[in-house]
């Protein structure tokens, strides 16, 4: 599987396999960075690519102390089950459902 990549000018974490590409979208706000949206096309699904994108978003946010606000569904779910990210997220604005 291809290393995941931190495209800084698309503001996205991806992965590219097979000539499709999945990705994870960010935006900054403030001190925090905003994780907004997964994408991994139906080609590249159930590889466990959308949870590569996951960690990596984290790392890169523990990396350069960036508190994380979630929007994306996916990565709501992935901090539910993975409950050691949850220091990481700015309680003001973690808006995944408990």
């Amino acid at each position: 599987m291809a290393p995941v990549i931190n495209n800084t000018q698309e503001q996205q974490f991806e992965v590219e396999s097979n000539g499709l590409k999945a990705t994870l979208t960010y935006r900054f706000y403030k001190r925090d960075i905003a994780l907004m949206h997964t994408s991994v096309p139906e080609g590249l699904s159930g590889m466990g690519i959308a949870t590569m994108l996951a960690k990596e978003a984290f790392a890169y946010a523990k990396a350069t102390k960036k508190p994380v606000m979630v929007y994306c569904p996916f990565v709501a779910g992935f901090v539910k089950k993975h409950p050691e990210y949850e220091a990481q997220l700015d309680p003001e604005y973690y808006t995944a459902k408990r």
